[in-house]
This record gives structure tokens, sequence and C-alpha cells, in this order.
């Protein structure tokens, strides 16, 4: 849409934070499907509700009170949650969820599949909550969320003025309809990080960092260190609609590469694009009540199963692997050089083009969208 164009990133002329829209196409099949899809998306949120339900019993209640007994408390959050949260995936559609490793150089085989372990790393992009039910199937990880301050109009001046022309670049000047110029945001620091409950991360999907609090904020070591399971961290701070990866965040302050005490898993996922029977996967905008709700009901309309593309690098060639290069990938790196070797790698393995907007802009582009739709 031409009026969120001041969104696009300059380099790549990617939108990253609209909602992929499928191609306007005509079929009567599909529109007399309609019916049909409402009562199985209906029954199928139904289902979903109920297992939501059931989760919360099991891990804020019956866990609770397990807590003396922390081995079975593990063994409770574990049905509660890695169980719970693939029987969900099923009902959505997800029947079968293939990863595939994705070696760096050529020529080599990958190794066996990941075994994250407490204190571990798990390192991904973030494009829907649909990722976020895997890894709780999966790795039945610690997940955190980054808390930084709000963007602020005085973060923008310090920033750098870009522009960007649409079209193609004729001579004519038919090509460019319009033009803007918009001050990119400038990267706003990472205060700490808050430990959050499965549903709360999933309630979160889409949204910016929060606003320091009265809550004490950790740090990301702080953390791990006191995990009894892996622990999943977003560097990007927010979901964009998987066109392209956002800029990272500083999350990782003060970690040397390669990492000292623990492993890190890079992965990355990508959503196959939007059609007619088939909408948008990625969740980039969120809803403002029960999110990602009415997003999940219109997942649930598809009759066909869902695919998803998870592709992981292999320990040994991730930075936590003791002959790891950091110049083999970042021949120039930036001040948290964690983070910029891991979004190298992510954009590689998922073939990702950069992008330089961020979750600042995020914020900006959510606060614009927001005021032209009341």
């Amino acid at each position: 849409m031409e009026k969120f164009s001041s969104f696009r990133d300059p380099g790549t002329g990617i939108q990253p934070f609209l909602a992929p829209v499928p191609p306007q196409e005509r079929d009567l099949f599909i529109t007399i499907l309609i019916p049909i899809k409402a009562v199985v998306a209906v029954t199928r949120t139904a289902v979903i509700i109920v297992l939501i339900s059931i989760h919360f019993v099991l891990v804020h209640v019956i866990g609770f009170i397990c807590r003396p007994v922390p081995p079975l408390q593990d063994v409770i959050s574990w049905l509660g949650t890695a169980l719970l949260a693939r029987l969900a995936l099923y009902v959505i559609g997800f029947w079968s969820m293939p990863t595939e490793l994705i070696a760096r150089k050529r020529g080599k085989i990958p190794e066996n599949k990941w075994n994250p372990r407490a204190g571990d790393l798990i390192v991904s992009n973030w494009s829907s909550w649909i990722e976020v039910l895997w890894l709780a199937y999966q790795y039945n990880p610690l997940f955190v969320l980054p808390v930084a301050n709000t963007p602020t109009a005085s973060s923008a001046r310090d920033a750098s003025s870009i522009s960007y022309t649409p079209g193609r670049k004729t001579g004519t000047g038919s090509a460019a309809v319009s033009s803007f110029d918009r001050v990119l945001s400038s990267p706003e620091v990472i205060r700490g990080f808050r430990q959050v409950s499965l549903l709360e991360i999933i309630s979160s999907t889409g949204n910016t960092p929060s606003a320091p609090s009265s809550v004490p904020l950790r740090s990301l070591d702080d953390i791990r260190r006191s995990a009894r399971s892996p622990v999943v961290v977003f560097p990007e701070c927010t979901t964009s609609n998987g066109r392209g990866l956002l800029r990272f965040a500083d999350v990782f302050n003060g970690a040397s590469v390669p990492t000292k005490g623990y492993n890190l898993f890079l992965m990355c996922v990508r959503y196959d694009p939007p059609t007619s029977s088939q909408p948008s996967l990625s969740h980039s905008v969120p809803g403002t009540t029960l999110n990602p709700l009415p997003h999940m009901f219109q997942i649930c309309t598809s009759l066909s199963p869902q695919s998803i593309s998870i592709r992981q690098l292999p320990l040994s060639e991730s930075p936590s692997s003791q002959l790891f290069m950091v110049n083999e990938v970042v021949p120039e790196p930036r001040s948290d050089v964690l983070a910029e070797v891991c979004a190298v790698l992510i954009a590689r393995m998922g073939k990702m083009k950069r992008v330089g907007l961020g979750w600042e802009d995020k914020y900006a582009f959510l606060d614009f969208y927001r005021g032209r739709r009341r």
C-alpha cells in the first residue's frame, strides 16, 4: 500500500511489516466452500481453546502446587506444554513439520539432530506464533522477552535521513510515481529481559518490547544460568511478515564469540506466500484484543494441510563451536558481535534479505497503522 511506503526498507525495497495479501481471484468453488470453512474454523478454534484451558490448569495450577518437587513439576510442564502444543499444531493443520539441517560449507554432511540442554540458547527469526508453538513442542524451552524504553522523536532525530523512490529508474520520470523522505529509527538500548510463559509470548506476538516497569529485570546471561531448560531468544524483538530479516537488537552485549559455557543453536523459519485458499501464516500486525485469536481463526479456515520451512544450523558450525571464525562471517563486526553473526547466519540459512528496519520502526508503523484505522 502506498500510504505505508515510508516503512519500506530503502536498500531492498522490502516492506517487512504489512501482512502479506493473497492474490485477488474470483473462484466459484472457493465461494461455495465458505460455509464449510466457517464451521471447520469454529470447531478447530473451540478445540484449541480447550487445549489452552488444559495447559493453564496443568502448568500454572498443578505445576505451581508441585514447585517443591522440581522433577515432578518438569514432567507436568512437559505434558502441559510440549504435548498440548503438538496437539494444537495438529488441529490447526500442521500434520507434518520436518526440519532441515543446513551446512554452511558445501559438500559437508550435516551431523545429527539438535539436542539443546538446560542453559543453552536457541536463536531464531520471528514471523508468527506458530514457530513459538513448534519450539514449545520440540524443546519445552524457557521464553524471554526484551524490555526497552519506548522509542521517541529524539532518538529518530539522531538517525540519518533515508529516501526511496518506487518504480523503475527509466530516466523519463514515468516510473517515479511518488517518493518520500523518512528518518530511520536509531536502535534503542535493551534494558533487560523478563521470563514469560508460553501463553504470554504467544499473546505478545507482533508487539514491540514493553517499557521498563516496577518488575525487576534480569540479564539474558543471568536467566540462562538459572534455567532448567533451553532459552529461546528472538533478536528481532518483534515479528516481521517473513519477507525480510529485521535488524537484530544488541541482545547479547558482552558475549564472546565463540561462546563459552553454553551452546548456541541457530534456526530460521519461513512460510509460503498466502493464496486464495490459504491465508498468511505470518503474524506481523497484532490484534488489539485477544491477540492472536483472530489470526488463529483465519488460519483454521484452511481445508488443506499447512506447511512450514524450518532450517537449522549444525552445532559444529554455530558461534558456540570453538573452531568458529568471526572474520569468515562478519569482516567488520559491530558492538554486539554475536548478534551480528547470528543475523548473517540466519539470513544465509533462510535465503532472506536483511533490512535496515528494526523493532523501533515497527513501533512507529503500528502507531501509524492503528491511527489510520481509528
